[in-house]
């Protein structure tokens, strides 16, 4: 990865894999956090982006997913410690936070609890509360395979690329199904509904319009009670927005970064 910087800190007893690219002070940097079964690979295509538009960005791989091994946790409130141990010990000062969908929740929470940390907020394809259907959380486990191209097949835009799609589904089926159940069963505990309107750090809230998933109205929502935040729509997009639409997300966050 000629492009990039691969590396791994020990943080709370657990190794986390990251990337690396662009340069630029820490103040200025991005840290990406991935989704549900997800892990560094579907930044890639965007860190490539931000790194031609000038700024700096962290792709984290959480426990149990990518090349950070170990079990994954069981609540997104662990996985925000681990994040914010990790900010800590990279000493990253005052980062912009972006997460996708699991990533988002992660996010807001740290926005919720250390928002002092934090420069600002990326919120992509997420919600303030992410109900996860009760039948994937009854036979993902049973059927992984079926259910994991399933869940894949809803969260690209019809007008992507097929071939998207199908990378898509690899990398997916590369988690283990505990993992990935735990993170769906993370995911379906959490709601701050009640509480986004406490957050004050500038905020970018990006959907795809095609987001069947997370369907717009997620985002919109929190682009409404999240007093400083704006709200970025992309066509042709869906639930990996910053997969299908890479150069659109990077403009989005490098206009965001800049007005900080």
């Amino acid at each position: 990865m000629g492009w990039a910087t691969e590396g791994a800190i020990e943080v709370e007893g657990k190794r986390l894999a990251f990337v690396e690219a662009g340069e630029g002070p820490s103040l200025s940097g991005v840290v990406l956090i991935h989704g549900a079964g997800g892990d560094q690979r579907v930044w890639h295509l965007l860190l490539r982006n931000l790194s031609r538009l000038g700024l700096r960005g962290v792709a984290l791989e959480l426990p149990g997913h990518g090349n950070s091994p170990g079990p994954g946790c069981e609540t997104i409130q662990a996985y925000a410690r681990l994040v914010e141990a990790f900010l800590d010990a990279r000493e990253l000062s005052s980062p912009i936070m972006a997460g996708h969908s699991m990533g988002g929740a992660i996010a807001l929470t740290l926005g919720l609890s250390v928002p002092e940390k934090l420069g600002g907020l990326i919120l992509i394809g997420t919600g303030a509360r992410l109900r996860v259907h009760e039948e994937i959380l009854n036979v993902l486990r049973s059927d992984f395979e079926k259910t994991v191209n399933q869940i894949a097949g809803f969260a690209y835009s019809g007008a992507s690329d097929p071939a998207l799609l199908e990378e898509g589904k690899r990398q997916f089926l590369e988690c283990t199904p505990e993992v990935m159940w735990g993170d769906f069963r993370a995911c379906d505990a959490f709601n701050v509904m009640g509480r986004i309107g406490e957050i004050h750090l500038p905020a970018l809230v990006i959907c795809g319009e095609d987001d069947s998933l997370t369907p717009p109205k997620y985002s919109e929502l929190l682009a409404r009670e999240i007093p400083s935040a704006r709200l970025c729509l992309i066509e042709s997009a869906g639930h990996m927005v910053m997969v299908e639409q890479p150069r659109l997300v990077g403009e989005a966050i490098r206009e965001f970064a800049g007005a900080l």
